[in-house]
């Protein structure tokens, strides 16, 4: 998937209208996690040093077209000034003439910040008029936002068809670490596939059973395979009309010669709190009225000989109830394991969502090949979907064109 970026732009004294996924989590108006606002660092700072005009837009939450004082974008434009060095104003919305008087005295090397984009009801429905009232404000376009990249929103792709659209560094760096697992990964290749249900992720199993060696599956999901197995799941969480599916899947494995590796044993506990009791037991051992909360030592071990030889690992969920630090026990030791491999040469792909938070709590970031922004659109893309976002920009020339 070859598409052009800034790096092909001349954006010198250009107005840049560049969608961004500011999209951070706030306590009392203080952002408590920055690592969004850090990871488009590198576009907006490639662009104001060619002296581009840069018009930053982002979404805030779920105002569903309303407008909300909490998801201001404020304290993100204040960040932002701060990690820049510059001053970059948000302006009272998204649309206007304040608005677009505060663009037009823009000097090249300078950025403002658009406020919350889904104030406007008209940004989610992909409007037209939403879309043209965007473009007037620049000259390109440029999407930096691959965790928006799976919707077809105003931002995201109406405005696309209406200015020149390039990937921003961020986006790049996306596509070009998703797409080699899916067009040319190292292998041997391996998945882990956590999280709480089968549902959310039956289509990147089932795109990807055929595509790696190496198959783990953890969290609430095993317990759908394991019942599919005949084992019993206690009162744990578990997908009844998903265990065909599960069947199907581990039927392709086989087929495929493809290695799944499901849990042997699990932590169970009586409740799902914190506090509660709860021990290891087999997976042939689960008591009716115990819930299975993570995966046990014996399971652990064997997911790190099987990951051992893979040179290539995607990684998607946690393999406990992780928000319980007594259930996080897993999540924690893969997080750890494939640090490790990251290290040795491996590429290790983490793909949004808990198994992020899991990575960056233990400090472990820095240390994986590529944490993915975008957990539903890394997951799409897994899928084998077309990303919106992504299709809509300019494509690069062919190479043998190229040369």
């Amino acid at each position: 998937m070859n598409k052009l970026t800034i790096r092909d732009l001349d954006a010198a004294g250009k107005r840049v209208f560049v969608r961004v996924d500011f999209n951070v989590p706030l306590e009392d108006g203080k952002i408590t996690d920055d690592s969004r606002i850090v990871a488009a660092l590198p576009t907006i700072k490639a662009l104001l040093a060619q002296g581009a005009i840069v018009i930053l837009a982002s979404h805030l939450g779920r105002p569903d077209g309303k407008v909300q004082d909490s998801m201001r974008l404020r304290p993100v434009a204040e960040r932002l000034s701060q990690l820049l060095g510059i001053q970059v104003n948000v302006t009272g919305d998204a649309l206007g003439v304040g608005t677009e008087d505060a663009i037009k005295r823009l000097k090249p090397g300078e950025a403002i910040l658009l406020e919350n984009l889904r104030f406007h009801a008209e940004e989610e429905k992909n409007d037209p008029a939403f879309a043209r009232a965007l473009a007037s404000y620049a000259d390109v376009y440029v999407n930096d936002a691959f965790g928006t990249a799976h919707r077809a929103h105003a931002s995201t792709e109406g405005i696309a068809h209406i200015l020149p659209a390039y990937a921003g560094l961020l986006m790049e760096k996306e596509i070009e670490f998703l797409g080699k697992l899916m067009e040319n990964p190292e292998r041997p290749f391996a998945a882990i596939i956590g999280g709480a249900k089968v549902s959310g992720k039956i289509k990147v199993l089932r795109n990807l059973v055929d595509k790696v060696e190496v198959l783990v599956i953890g969290g609430g999901m095993a317990n759908t395979f394991l019942l599919a197995q005949g084992k019993p799941v206690g009162k744990s969480l578990v997908e009844t009309d998903r265990v065909d599916d599960a069947r199907a899947i581990m039927e392709s494995a086989e087929k495929h010669g493809t290695k799944i590796v499901l849990p042997s044993d699990v932590v169970v506990a009586k409740e799902v709190t914190r506090g509660t009791e709860y021990k290891t037991v087999s997976v042939d051992k689960v008591p009716a009225s115990w819930n299975i909360v993570d995966v046990g030592k014996v399971s652990i071990e064997a997911m790190r000989k099987a990951l051992e030889p893979a040179m290539t690992v995607f990684w998607n969920g946690p393999l406990g109830v992780f928000e319980i630090p007594a259930f996080a026990t897993g999540t924690k030791e893969v997080a750890r394991f494939l640090a490790g491999r990251a290290q040795a040469g491996a590429t290790v792909v983490v793909g949004g969502g808990d198994s992020v938070a899991a990575v960056e709590q233990q400090g472990l970031g820095d240390r994986m090949t590529h944490i993915s922004t975008g957990g539903g659109a890394s997951l799409e893309f897994m899928e084998g979907k077309e990303l919106p976002g992504v299709a809509i920009l300019l494509d690069a020339a062919p190479a043998a064109a190229a040369e």
